[in-house]
C-alpha cells in the first residue's frame, strides 16, 4: 500500500515556519545570556566588557590560585556530594514507602515532603537560622550539608516516584516467592530497575546543592563559604573576570549533568522496552 504524501496548504506552511522561528527566538533568548559570559572569561581586560581586548587564561589561573576561591570550591565539593548521598537515601526510601503504602493523609504527607521545592529558599534559610542559631549550630559545615540535603531530597522523591509508576511489582513478588529476603529483592531487582530515576534525582539534588547560595548566606560562616557564595560576594564587592571563569566552569558542569540525564532517559526507555520481552 503506497504511503500518501501529506500536502500542506500555503497557510500551514507559513504557520510551520513561524512556529520554528518562534522556537528558535525563544531558545536564543534563553541561551545567549548564558553563553555571553564564556568569552569574557578569556578576556585579557580586567573588566567585563565587549569587545574583547585579547585572549588570556589569567582569570582561570587566578581562580585556581586564589585561597578564597579554592576554599569555596573545596567546601562545595564537600557539601554537595554529602548532601546528595543523604538526599538520595532519604528521597528513595520515602518514594518506596509512599508508593507501597495506603493510608489516610498520604497526599498531605507527600505535599509536606516536597514543600522545600515550593517554599521560597529565603524562608527556609531564615527558619533554619532562627531554629539552629540559639543551639550554637550555625556556622557549621555539617548543618549546611543537612540543609542542602533537605533542599535536594524532594527532587529525588519526585523522580523516583515517577519511575516507580512504570515498575512491575510482580518482579519483586516473584523474587520473594523464591525465598529472596526483602533487602536482596531491593538490591537485585527493584534498585536496578529504578536506578535511572534514582540517579536522575541524585543529579538534581547535586545541582541544587552545588548552586545554592541563599541557604549558605544564613547558616554558613566565612570558613564555610561555598563557590556560589564566593561568586555572590565578588559581584557585590570586587567584580572582575574571575567570576566569569567560575561561571564558565559551572556552565560546563551543568552541560555535563544534562548530557548525563539524557543518557539516563535513553537507558530507562531501553529498560522499559526490555522488561515486557523477558
Amino acid at each position: 500500500m503506497a504511503q500518501e504524501n501529506t500536502v500542506r496548504t500555503p497557510s500551514e506552511r507559513i504557520w510551520r515556519v513561524l512556529h520554528w522561528l518562534l522556537a528558535i527566538l525563544v531558545l536564543l533568548f534563553l541561551i545567549v545570556p548564558v553563553l555571553v559570559i564564556v568569552p569574557l572569561s578569556f578576556n585579557d581586560s580586567s573588566f567585563l566588557v565587549y569587545p574583547l581586548s585579547g585572549f588570556s587564561l589569567r582569570w582561570y589561573e587566578n581562580f585556581f590560585q586564589s585561597p578564597e576561591w579554592m576554599l569555596g570550591l573545596k567546601n562545595t565539593l564537600i557539601v554537595a556530594p554529602l548532601a546528595t548521598v543523604i538526599a538520595t537515601v532519604l528521597g528513595t526510601a520515602a518514594a518506596l514507602a509512599l508508593y507501597r503504602a495506603r493510608f489516610p493523609g498520604k497526599g498531605l504527607l507527600l505535599a509536606l515532603l516536597i514543600s522545600p521545592m515550593v517554599v521560597p529558599v529565603v524562608i527556609l534559610g531564615v527558619a533554619a537560622y532562627l531554629f539552629f542559631a540559639p543551639m550554637g549550630l550555625a556556622n557549621n559545615l555539617g548543618l549546611l550539608v543537612v540543609m542542602h540535603a533537605v533542599l535536594g531530597a524532594p527532587f529525588v522523591l519526585i523522580t523516583v516516584m515517577a519511575t516507580l509508576e512504570g515498575y512491575d511489582t510482580n518482579l519483586g513478588r516473584a523474587a520473594a516467592s523464591l525465598g529472596a529476603p526483602p533487602l536482596y529483592v531491593f538490591r537485585r531487582v527493584t534498585l536496578p530497575l529504578i536506578a535511572p530515576g534514582v540517579i536522575s534525582g541524585a543529579l538534581f539534588a547535586f545541582g541544587t546543592s552545588f548552586d545554592e547560595v541563599v541557604m549558605t548566606l544564613f547558616i554558613a560562616g566565612p570558613d564555610q563559604y561555598t563557590l556560589p557564595r564566593v561568586m555572590f560576594s565578588g559581584i557585590r564587592e570586587n567584580l572582575n573576570p574571575t567570576i566569569a571563569a567560575a561561571a564558565t566552569l559551572l556552565i560546563l558542569f551543568s552541560v555535563a549533568m544534562l548530557l548525563t540525564l539524557e543518557w539516563l532517559r535513553r537507558r530507562a526507555e531501553k529498560l522499559r522496552m526490555a522488561v515486557p520481552q523477558a
